[in-house]
């Protein structure tokens, strides 16, 4: 499986990899990150190639990983940006 993790702290919403994803397997959602934006989130379970265009065209370093041929895992509570 093709998927997209968005570290949502470091997301600014610009939007640019919503708009450059070739099979829209990417769209701003609805929950506000720390620092109070709105953060791109994964939607494209089965239309994701992971061509890797949403990783390079982000302006946030490290904000984008495109992962292929892997399982997701499940996200510590640490790992989603939530302080504990």
């Amino acid at each position: 499986m093709n998927y997209v993790k968005i570290t949502a702290d470091q997301c600014k919403s610009c939007g640019v990899c919503v708009q450059t994803c070739p099979n829209h397997c990417l769209a701003i959602g609805s929950e506000l990150n720390a620092l109070g934006y709105q953060s791109a989130v994964f939607i494209g379970e089965d239309r994701c190639v992971a061509c890797g265009l949403c990783f390079y065209v982000c302006p946030e370093p490290g904000a984008i990983t495109v992962f292929k041929n892997e399982q997701p895992r499940k996200e510590t509570e640490t790992e989603k940006g939530v302080s504990l």
